[in-house]
C-alpha cells in the first residue's frame, strides 16, 4: 500500500493514511524514500567516505542546470565527482533513484513564506514560487511522475500550504485536493512558458542561422518576444481562417485590438493563478469555509 500523499507534478493528493505503524511498514518503503529521509543502512566504522549522495545529487543538479535532464548519466556524474560509474552505484542504486533524489533536493530552494497577508495572499505567493522555480530550472518538468515521493523537502512545502490554510475551515483532504489543485496549474503554466520559449529561441537561431547550441544570452530578446508561437495567433486567424468556419472566434475579436502593446509574460502568469485562486474562494465561501474576516 503506497503511503505516499504529496502531490508531485500534475498529480492530485490523497489524504495520509497515518504514520506506519511497525517496523515492518517502515521496511516495505522503497529504498529510495528511506534514503531520502536519512534512514538508508548505517556507516561502517572507518574515516567518512569522500564520495556522498549529497555530493551526487549536487553533481546531477548542476549537469542538469547547464544540459538539461537528458545529459544527466551515472557515467557524466561520475566524471564530475572523479569517480568511477561503479563506485556511485554505492550511494545510490541507479539513475531512477538519483531522479527521486534531484526531485526532492531542487524543492529546497523553495523560500520560507511569511505567515503574514491572509490564506488568499498565501497561496498566491506559494503557487508564483513553484511557477518561478519550474521556470529558472525547466529540466524539473521533465521529471517523471514515480520521481515525486514524499521527501523532506517537498513535504516541508506541504506543510507550508497548510499552514497557510489553517485559518480555512476544511478537513484535511479537501485542502489537499486545493493544494493539489494548484500543484497541476503549475505543472501547466511553467510548461507552457518553457516550451513556448524555448522554440522561439531555437526559431531565432534558426532564422540567424546560427547552430542549435548557440546561448539564449547572444540572441536578440525582442527577436525572442516576437518569435513566441502564441504572438502570431489573431494574425493567422486573419490571415488564413474562414469567418464562416469559425463564426464564434471572428464575434469575439471583431473589433478588438491590442493597440500594438504586448502585455508582459507575467501578466499571464499572474492572470492564470489569480482566476484558480478565484474559483476556490468561491468553493470556499460555499462550503462556509471562509475566516470569518473574509466572510
Amino acid at each position: 500500500m503506497s503511503t505516499d500523499t504529496t502531490p508531485g507534478p500534475g498529480e492530485r493528493p490523497q489524504a495520509p493514511a497515518g504514520p506506519p505503524q511497525d517496523e515492518e511498514a517502515e521496511r516495505d518503503l522503497p529504498a529510495a524514500v528511506q534514503r531520502l529521509w536519512g534512514a538508508s543502512a548505517p556507516r561502517r566504522r572507518g574515516p567518512r567516505p569522500a564520495l556522498t549522495v549529497a555530493r551526487i545529487v549536487q553533481a546531477a543538479l548542476e549537469l542538469a542546470d547547464a544540459e538539461g535532464l537528458a545529459a544527466v548519466s551515472m557515467a557524466r556524474i561520475a566524471e564530475a565527482v572523479g569517480y568511477t560509474p561503479m563506485a556511485l552505484y554505492r550511494y545510490v542504486s541507479g539513475k531512477e533513484e538519483l531522479l527521486i533524489l534531484m526531485s526532492d533536493a531542487v524543492a529546497a530552494d523553495l523560500p520560507e513564506l511569511p505567515a503574514e497577508g491572509g490564506w488568499r495572499a498565501g497561496l498566491k505567493a506559494w503557487t508564483w514560487a513553484q511557477v518561478e522555480l519550474g521556470i529558472s530550472r525547466p529540466w524539473m518538468l521533465e521529471l517523471p511522475l514515480p520521481a515525486a515521493p514524499p521527501g523532506p523537502n517537498r513535504v516541508r512545502w506541504i506543510d507550508q500550504a497548510f499552514g497557510i490554510l489553517r485559518p480555512v475551515d476544511l478537513p484535511p483532504d479537501e485542502k489537499l485536493a486545493v493544494i493539489g489543485l494548484l500543484a497541476q496549474h503549475v505543472l501547466g503554466e511553467a510548461r507552457v512558458h518553457v516550451e513556448s520559449r524555448r522554440a522561439a529561441v531555437q526559431q531565432v537561431r534558426r532564422e540567424a542561422g546560427l547552430p542549435d547550441g548557440t546561448p539564449e544570452s547572444e540572441l536578440d530578446p525582442a527577436a525572442i518576444e516576437a518569435a513566441n508561437p502564441y504572438a502570431d495567433f489573431e494574425a493567422v486567424l486573419t490571415r488564413y481562417a474562414d469567418p464562416t468556419a469559425y463564426p464564434h472566434l471572428f464575434e469575439s475579436f471583431a473589433g478588438w485590438s491590442q493597440n500594438s502593446t504586448t502585455a508582459p509574460p507575467d501578466d499571464d502568469i499572474a492572470f492564470g493563478i489569480t482566476v484558480v485562486l478565484d474559483g476556490i474562494e468561491a468553493y470556499l465561501r460555499r462550503r462556509g469555509a471562509l475566516p470569518a474576516d473574509d466572510s
